[in-house]
């Protein structure tokens, strides 16, 4: 048996090292009902279809490239 994850002296070390962003001031979501219609026309009112009519994810890149 080898040692499988490392020492724990390293523990840490990427998230020490990233530089620390203050988070930014955002714009607040609908709640309830007005959250439920907000997502009802995402999904199916504007559909946005990639390449061969396919339905595009939410996190596809595809419609911000036409």
């Amino acid at each position: 048996m080898g040692k499988v994850h490392g020492s724990l002296a390293r523990a840490g070390k990427v998230k020490g090292q990233t530089p620390k962003v203050e988070a930014q001031e955002k714009k607040k979501q609908p709640r309830g009902r007005a959250k439920k219609r907000m997502q009802y026309n995402r999904r199916y009112v504007n559909v946005v279809t990639g390449m061969g009519g396919k339905k595009v994810g939410p996190n596809s890149n595809a419609d911000k490239m036409k």
